[in-house]
């Protein structure tokens, strides 16, 4: 203790703090209402936890049964081929080789189980931050309440988010993803409204003088401007749920926080070491898709390969065409 503080007698222990020079700051029970707070929601918004709770158990169920429902060595080959077509062939060999080290350490399961949390935990973070992050940069109202709340979820120590998802929902995956959505939600918002304010004033403006609709200046001048800032914090975004979502495993998530959860606790070096290769492993493979769109490129060759599709069902098309007037002809003779 501190030998300039005292404790005053006669109440609570450690109830009010006195200092040396009988200065002291009343004792402010800010736990207190913030238990009260959890408690009442409990007890009145339990029928919207419940909803919540059977929507996201039921999409995580879903997601993790299509991503195990192929052996590893299936999904091995989809994610190198995912991989080749949007980093090349380097990244294909990589993530071969380390996916084939997962699932040789028996962590394929618990990997995909992860993942489809982190995939489904993202997106519902991007679902918010993105329209968020908009509406904070055309609406300086907005973003003077967004920008303390952000910096209040990025602060907070991890550890914390996982107290009041247990009272909501018990334990279990529920808990980890919205913790995980809370999370990783303020990179997602403040990257978007970052680079909306950052696009060039004259392009909105001769936007503007050419009549385009506020609609149109978002979707034809802002938004692809904003781009690059935009994925920058979808990147982030998954980053963090993969971070939140090993810390999950204390509440019971299933996948590599638990493997991770329960090594630290039996003291088992070996297995924490390799469940904590394949968070690394994974982490490396979202990182460097994630990555890459925000790469302008990334996005033209999609357009391309769209535009190819489109234009030979277009040539298929008119290739049917004569011979449909042909029966349409003869049916009429």
């Amino acid at each position: 203790m501190n030998p300039d503080m005292i404790t005053m007698a006669g109440g609570p222990a450690g109830d009010v703090t006195l200092l040396a020079d009988n200065w002291h700051v009343p004792r402010i029970h800010v736990g207190d209402w913030f238990d009260t707070i959890i408690t009442w929601l409990t007890d009145n918004v339990g029928p919207l936890f419940d909803f919540i709770s059977t929507v996201v158990s039921g999409a995580v169920t879903w997601l993790t049964d299509v991503l195990t429902y192929l052996p590893p060595w299936g999904m091995i080959i989809i994610f190198a081929v995912l991989a080749l077509w949007i980093r090349g062939w380097k990244a294909a060999v990589v993530s071969v080789i380390g996916f084939g080290l997962i699932d040789g350490m028996i962590e394929f399961e618990a990997t995909m189980e992860t993942l489809a949390q982190v995939l489904f935990a993202a997106v519902i973070s991007v679902v918010i931050a993105v329209p968020l992050g908009i509406w904070a940069a055309r609406n300086a109202t907005v973003s003077r309440i967004v920008r303390p709340l952000m910096d209040f979820l990025q602060t907070l120590p991890v550890f914390v988010y996982l107290i009041p998802v247990i009272f909501f929902f018990s334990i279990g995956t529920v808990p980890g993803i919205v913790a995980t959505v809370a999370f990783s939600l303020p990179p997602g918002v403040r990257l978007t409204e970052l680079g909306i304010r950052q696009v060039d004033r004259e392009m909105v403006e001769a936007g503007e003088a050419f009549g385009t609709s506020p609609w149109g200046i978002l979707t034809g001048i802002q938004l692809p401007l904003a781009l690059p800032s935009i994925m920058a914090g979808v990147n982030q975004v998954i980053m963090l749920a993969l971070s939140m979502q090993v810390v999950a495993g204390m509440v019971g998530a299933p996948g590599l926080g638990t493997e991770v959860f329960g090594a630290v606790t039996r003291l088992q070096l070996g297995a924490g070491f390799e469940a904590g290769i394949a968070v690394v492993i994974l982490a490396i493979y979202l990182d460097r898709l994630s990555a890459s769109f925000g790469n302008r490129s990334t996005f033209h060759r999609m357009g391309a390969v769209f535009r190819n599709l489109r234009g030979r069902r277009t040539a298929a098309d008119e290739e049917k065409t004569p011979a449909d007037a042909d029966r349409t002809a003869a049916a009429a003779g």
